[in-house]
C-alpha cells in the first residue's frame, strides 16, 4: 500500500496509507481529546470533511470547534438542517435557493407561495431540534453536473437546477442529511448532532440572486454557537441593539426623519437633530483649523465630462444618479467632492514652496443605492462626507499620512471610539496607475502605520481603483465594527487632471494627492454615535443638555429669568413649565434622555438657585445659575479634548 506524507502545523511529518480518511488520520494523529473537538481538516489549503480520503501528500491541520473556520462550518451545516425543517414542515413543493454562512449566523433563501409567519419561525426551529437530536450524518457525493440537474430537476427544485446550469462544471457535490439533499462544495459537521446551539431570528425578502428584476423570496435567519451560553449571550446583544436602534431612537428622540414625499434614503434633519449634526460639525472644523487645513465649499453638479476625466464614470457609474440636460449640457450629481478640489488646484500655477496644500469640507454627495439596501442614517443616496484632500509633494508623503492618523484617533476619541481595527487594501484587479506609484503609495501608508504603532491587517485587493489605503473600523459599546474613517493615497487623479506645480529646480512636478475621511459620512457616523450611547449623549454632543421644570406656576417668572441666562451663557438649554405634576415631567425629560434637570420650587426662587438632578436619578447639590454655566463649560471642554466621553 502507498505510503503519503503529511506535515503536521508544528512541521513534524508523519506517514499514513494513501486513502486513509481524515477521522482515520486524526486517530494517528493528534490527541484524544483534540479529536473529540475536531470537526474537519484542512488539507493545504482546502478544507475538507472528516470523510474525506487523503490520496496525496499535503500540509495537514486539524479544524477544532476554537478554529476561526470552526463557527462557519457550524452555521452552513445550520442552514442545511433549517432547509430540512421547511421541506419536512411545508413540502416539498417549497422551493429552496441557497442558505450560505454570514457574519453572525446564517439564512436561507425559499420560494413559496404562503408567506412565512413568526409563528412559522417557532416551528422550524423546534422542528431543527427534532432533527438535530436524530444527529444524521451529512454525507457528501460527487456525481457529474448531468445527473444532478436530473436529480433536483426529479425534486423539482428549480433554482438549484439554475445554478447548476450556470456553473457548468463537470462534476460537482452534493451534500446529504436524512431526507434533504443540497448542492453545496462543504465542508460539513460530521452529523447533525453538534447543533446544540442553534435560534431561528427572523424573516426578510431577498430577490433571487440581488436582482431585483428576478422573484422575491423569503429569506430565514438564523444564527448558531458551539456553546449554548455564547448563544445567549448573542441574543441579549441583539435584544440590547434593538433598544439602541438608531431609527427607533431617532424617531423617540426627534433628531431626524424619512418622507416618502420627499424620497427614499433622503434625510431631514429636525431641530434637535440639526443641532447635533451643527455640534460634530464645529468641532470637526475647529480640530482641522488647528492642524493646518484650509476649508472648501463646492457645488453639487458638475459637467458629466468632469466624471470622465476623473474616471469615475468608468469605474464608479452604477452607483452614480442619471444625468441632467442644463442648455443642452450633461450635468451629473457628485459622488465625490475630490475632482472640485482638484478644480480649485488648478486655478492658477503652484510652487513647491506651498505644499502641503490640506484642504476641507464637508461635501453633500449623492450615489444611487437600491431602495433595498437603505438602511436609516447608515446607509442613504445623499450624505455629507467630512472629506479632506492633501497635495503633497514625494517628500512629505510619510508625515502627511502620519499627521491624518494622529487627527483622526483624536477625532474619534473625543466622540467614545477607543476600540478599533486597522486594514491595509491593496491593489485591486480593475485599476489604474503604474506598479512603481502603488508600490510607493503602499509602501508609505504600511511605513506611517508602523510607526504609528498600529496593528493592522492587510485587505488583499480592496483598494479603490486609484490608489491603496488604510481603513479603520470603530469599535461601538457593544463590539460592533463600523467602518467610518479611510486614507488613501492617488497618483492617478493628478495625471488624470493634469496637475503640476514648479519644483526648485524650476521645472513641473505632479504632486501627489491624498483622500481622507475621518468619519466617513456624517449621516452614518451619527447613526453609530446614537446606538453607541443608546440616544444618551455626553454632555458636551447632548442637543439639549437641561431641561428647567417648575413645580408649581408660581415660579415660571423665575424659570424664564433661569432659561434666558442660561442660553446667553450658551447652555443648550429647554424648559418645560406645563401645569404638570413633577414627577411626570422629570420621566419625560429622563425618556428623551436630556442630561440634566433643573427643578425650581419657591426655595430656589428664594435663593436664586436651581436643585439639579441626573438623567440617572442622582442628584447634585444646589447652585446658582452661574456655576451650573460653568460645570456645562467644563464639561463641553472635557467633551472636546477627549477627557471626558461618557
Amino acid at each position: 500500500m502507498t505510503e503519503i506524507s503529511l506535515t503536521l502545523p508544528s512541521g513534524e511529518q508523519k506517514t499514513i496509507p494513501a486513502g486513509t480518511t481524515v477521522a482515520e488520520a486524526l486517530k494517528e494523529l493528534v490527541s484524544n481529546k483534540e479529536r473529540k473537538q475536531t470537526i474537519a481538516a484542512r488539507l493545504d489549503d482546502r478544507l475538507v470533511d472528516l470523510s474525506m480520503p487523503i490520496t496525496a501528500a499535503a500540509a495537514f491541520a486539524p479544524i477544532t470547534i476554537d478554529s476561526p473556520e470552526a463557527l462557519e462550518i457550524l452555521r452552513h451545516s445550520a442552514a442545511h438542517v433549517m432547509a430540512e425543517a421547511v421541506l419536512a414542515l411545508f413540502g416539498k413543493e417549497v422551493q429552496v435557493a441557497i442558505g450560505p454562512a454570514i457574519a453572525d449566523g446564517f439564512y436561507y433563501d425559499f420560494d413559496r407561495a404562503e408567506p412565512f409567519t413568526p409563528d412559522d419561525l417557532a416551528r422550524i426551529e423546534e422542528k431543527m431540534q427534532e432533527l438535530v437530536a436524530l444527529a444524521a450524518p451529512f454525507s457528501r457525493e460527487t456525481m457529474s453536473s448531468a445527473q444532478a440537474i436530473a436529480l433536483f430537476e426529479k425534486s423539482g427544485q428549480r433554482y438549484k437546477v439554475e445554478l447548476l446550469k450556470d456553473l457548468g462544471a463537470e462534476t460537482v457535490s452534493l451534500y446529504r442529511q436524512g431526507d434533504f439533499v443540497d448542492l453545496c462544495r462543504g465542508p460539513h459537521l460530521p452529523h447533525a448532532g453538534w447543533l446544540k446551539a442553534v435560534k431561528v431570528i427572523k424573516l426578510a425578502g431577498a430577490y433571487w440572486r440581488g436582482d431585483e428584476k428576478n422573484q422575491m423570496l423569503q429569506r430565514i435567519y438564523g444564527t448558531a454557537f458551539f456553546d449554548p451560553k455564547d448563544l445567549k449571550a448573542y441574543l441579549l446583544q441583539i435584544e440590547e441593539a434593538k433598544k439602541r436602534d438608531h431609527r427607533k431612537l431617532g424617531k423617540e428622540l426627534e433628531l431626524f426623519a424619512v418622507s416618502d414625499q420627499v424620497g427614499p434614503g433622503l434625510i431631514l434633519w429636525q431641530p434637535k437633530g440639526a443641532l447635533l449634526r451643527k455640534i460634530i460639525e464645529d468641532h470637526w472644523r475647529e480640530e482641522h483649523y488647528k492642524n493646518g487645513y484650509e476649508l472648501l465649499f463646492t457645488p453639487h453638479i458638475a459637467r458629466r465630462d468632469m466624471w470622465k476625466t476623473s474616471g469615475h464614470l468608468d469605474f464608479y457609474g452604477e452607483n452614480m444618479f442619471s444625468p441632467m440636460e442644463i442648455e443642452e449640457v450633461s450635468y451629473q450629481l457628485k459622488p465625490m467632492n475630490c475632482p472640485f478640489h482638484i478644480g480649485i488646484y488648478n486655478t492658477r500655477k503652484r510652487s513647491y514652496r506651498e505644499f502641503p496644500l490640506r484642504w476641507c469640507e464637508l461635501g453633500t454627495v449623492y450615489r444611487f443605492e437600491k431602495t433595498g439596501a437603505l438602511h436609516g442614517l447608515m446607509r442613504v443616496r445623499g450624505f455629507t462626507q467630512d472629506d479632506a484632500h492633501i497635495f503633497c509633494r514625494p517628500d512629505h508623503l510619510e508625515e502627511e499620512i502620519f499627521n491624518i492618523l494622529d487627527l483622526n484617533l483624536h477625532i474619534l476619541k473625543t466622540f467614545g471610539f477607543e476600540s478599533y481595527e486597522v486594514y491595509l487594501s491593496t491593489r485591486p484587479e480593475k485599476s489604474v496607475g503604474s506598479d512603481e506609484h502603488w508600490d510607493q503609495a503602499t509602501a508609505a501608508l504600511k511605513l506611517a502605520l508602523e510607526k504609528k504603532g498600529l496593528a493592522y491587517a492587510i485587505d488583499p485587493g480592496e483598494g479603490v481603483f486609484y490608489g491603496p489605503k488604510i481603513d479603520i473600523k470603530i469599535k461601538d459599546v457593544l463590539g460592533r465594527s463600523w467602518q467610518c474613517s479611510t486614507i488613501q493615497v492617488d497618483f492617478n487623479l493628478p495625471e488624470r487632471f493634469e496637475m503640476t506645480y514648479t519644483g526648485e529646480d524650476g521645472k513641473e512636478h505632479q504632486p501627489i494627492m491624498i483622500h481622507r475621511a475621518l468619519m466617513g459620512s456624517l449621516e452614518r457616523f451619527i447613526g453609530v454615535l446614537i446606538e453607541h450611547y443608546a440616544g444618551a449623549f455626553p454632555v458636551w454632543l447632548a442637543p439639549a443638555q437641561a431641561r428647567i421644570m417648575n413645580i408649581t406656576d408660581a415660579q415660571g417668572d423665575y424659570a424664564e429669568e433661569v432659561y434666558a441666562e442660561l442660553r446667553r451663557g450658551g447652555v443648550r438649554v429647554e424648559k418645560d413649565l406645563r401645569n404638570e405634576k413633577l414627577n411626570y415631567k422629570i420621566r419625560e425629560a429622563q425618556m428623551q434622555k436630556i442630561p440634566y434637570m433643573l427643578i425650581i420650587g419657591d426655595k430656589e426662587v428664594e435663593a436664586r438657585q436651581v436643585t439639579v438632578r441626573l438623567r440617572n436619578g442622582d442628584n447634585l447639590p444646589a447652585m446658582s445659575i452661574p456655576e451650573f454655566a460653568a460645570l456645562i463649560a467644563g464639561e463641553n471642554e472635557a467633551g472636546r479634548t477627549g477627557a471626558c466621553n461618557s
